[in-house]
C-alpha cells in the first residue's frame, strides 16, 4: 500500500508542478529539487512494488490493490478538477481495510458491513478538506473542485455533516457491542483531532488550511483504528 500510495502522490504532484511552483516550495518538483524523470520513475516503482508485494499474498489482494491505486490515478488525471473529485476518495477510502484484511486473513469479516458504508462518506468528507486547503488558488484557476462550486462555507458544513455521519457510526458501534475501554479512547482521539481539523479547515492561510485537513484525515484514521481495536477485541474480526 505504500507503494501504490508513493505512485498515486508522485503522479499528482508531477501533473501539478508548474501549478505549484511558487506556491509550494515544500514539495521536490515545484522546488526544482527533482525533475519530471524522477517523478516519473517514483510512479512506475512504486506501481511495481505495491503490484509485486501484492501478489505475494495472492491474486484477489492484487486486485484490490490494483482497484484502489486506479481510483487514485483517475483522481490525478480526470476528476480532480471536476465536480466528481470526491468520488475516488469516497470508493478508495473503503478499499483500504478490504485490502489489508484479504492480505492478512484471506477473508472479509462480517463486521465489514459496518466499516465499508462508514469509508464512504469518511472518504468524500476527506476530499473536501484537501479541496478546501487551495480553494481560492483552484478557483482564481478557473478549476472547478467541489470545494469551488460549493464555496468554503458549504463545503465546510457539507464535510463536518459527513464526518459526523462517521463519529456516530463508529461510536454507536462500539457502544453497542460494549467494546473496551481502551478502543473508546482512540477513538475519542480520533473524535478529537476531526474536531480540531473542521475548525482549523475554515483558516485564510493555506498553509494552516493544509495542516488542518492532515489532522482531519489522521482523526479518521484513529476513528478507524479504535473500531478495529473495539471489535477485535469482542472477537468479531
Amino acid at each position: 500500500m505504500v507503494g501504490f500510495q508513493v505512485s498515486i502522490g508522485a503522479l499528482n504532484d508531477r501533473l501539478d508542478a508548474e501549478r505549484d511552483r511558487g506556491h509550494k516550495p515544500g514539495k521536490p518538483l515545484p522546488a526544482g529539487v527533482l525533475g519530471q524523470g524522477s517523478a516519473n520513475a517514483v510512479v512506475v516503482g512504486g506501481l511495481g512494488l505495491g503490484l509485486g508485494l501484492s501478489l505475494i499474498a495472492g491474486p484477489a489482494v492484487a486486485l484490490v490493490g490494483a482497484a484502489g491505486v486506479a481510483t487514485g490515478y483517475l483522481y490525478d488525471l480526470r476528476l480532480k478538477a471536476t465536480a466528481w473529485a470526491w468520488l475516488p476518495f469516497a470508493v478508495g477510502l473503503p478499499l483500504l481495510p478490504i485490502y489489508a484484511w484479504l492480505g492478512a486473513t484471506a477473508r472479509i469479516p462480517a463486521a465489514f458491513g459496518v466499516l465499508v458504508p462508514l469509508a464512504i462518506p469518511a472518504g468524500a468528507a476527506v476530499a473536501l478538506l484537501n479541496g478546501l486547503v487551495d480553494v481560492e488558488r483552484d478557483r482564481a484557476a478557473g478549476v472547478r473542485t467541489p470545494a469551488v462550486r460549493l464555496g468554503p462555507a458549504r463545503a465546510r458544513w457539507l464535510a463536518g455533516g459527513l464526518l459526523a455521519i462517521v463519529v456516530v457510526g463508529v461510536v454507536g458501534s462500539l457502544v453497542a457491542i460494549g467494546a473496551a475501554i481502551g478502543a473508546g479512547a482512540l477513538a475519542g482521539a480520533g473524535v478529537a483531532a476531526v474536531v480540531v481539523g473542521l475548525a482549523l479547515i475554515g483558516d485564510r492561510e493555506p498553509a494552516r488550511r493544509e495542516r488542518a485537513w492532515e489532522t482531519g484525515a489522521v482523526g479518521i484514521g484513529l476513528l478507524a483504528a479504535g473500531w478495529a481495536l473495539g471489535f477485535a477485541g469482542r472477537g468479531l474480526l
